[in-house]
């Protein structure tokens, strides 16, 4: 009698719904601390220089989601999903200038990130950069960092919709706060996108908003 043992894929679809998939209104959730790889850039999220931002991110983070096929995989490794793009967003733009005129999205600035799964350690992180690199010589794989970020306690809530529409949510949000006596930690929000936006229509965008408080 032989006995198989089956190794079954970790999804953050299915093992972290209340981070990921949160519903269309707010709910309070803590956002402990996680391993990031990250950069950093600034102006319009249309721009190309923002777009070879999120292929480095994803190019590195499948060099190490495959490294097992090349006998590259670290200690500890197993199969799992690669988890969905993020990004702290602020702008340079003062509050009234916001409301009064809308959000320029040249003056913004950003900081773009992909979760990375516990047994990547930086040692390991520099290497799958080297791998990255190798297969695509994009030059934001150069300017990746790889750190830890703790959200701590958050707002958040699915918004299903364009990116522009988000402040519809975001006045949800800040009336969540008031009802609840929170503030906002900073004016800094991040933004989780759970859509593929050359594959899904800006109606049914689904993006994650979440703003620190206490």
């Amino acid at each position: 009698m032989y006995m198989f043992l089956v190794v079954m894929k970790y999804e953050w679809r299915k093992a972290e719904k209340e981070l990921y998939l949160p519903p269309k209104k707010p709910v309070l959730v803590t956002v402990p601390c996680f391993k990031y790889y990250l950069i950093k850039g600034e102006g319009s999220p249309n721009s190309s220089a923002f777009q070879e931002c999120i292929e480095a991110l994803y190019t590195v983070s499948y060099a190490i989601r495959m490294s097992y096929k090349k006998g590259r995989e670290p200690e500890g490794f197993y199969e799992y999903s690669v988890y969905p793009l993020e990004g702290f967003w602020g702008t340079n733009q003062n509050e009234d200038s916001q409301v009064r005129y809308g959000i320029k999205k040249d003056e913004c600035y950003f900081t773009l990130m992909i979760r990375q799964p516990d047994f990547v350690t930086n040692e390991f992180s520099e290497r799958a950069k080297e791998w990255a690199f190798e297969k695509n010589k994009n030059s934001s794989i150069e300017k990746l960092t790889f750190d830890e970020i703790e959200d701590g306690k958050c707002i958040q809530m699915l918004h299903v919709g364009s990116y522009d529409s988000e402040p519809e949510s975001f006045s949800i949000m800040e009336s969540f706060c008031e009802e609840h006596q929170l503030k906002r930690v900073s004016r800094l929000h991040k933004e989780i996108y759970l859509s593929d936006p050359r594959r899904v229509v800006p109606e049914k965008l689904k993006t994650v908003l979440r703003i620190e408080v206490k």
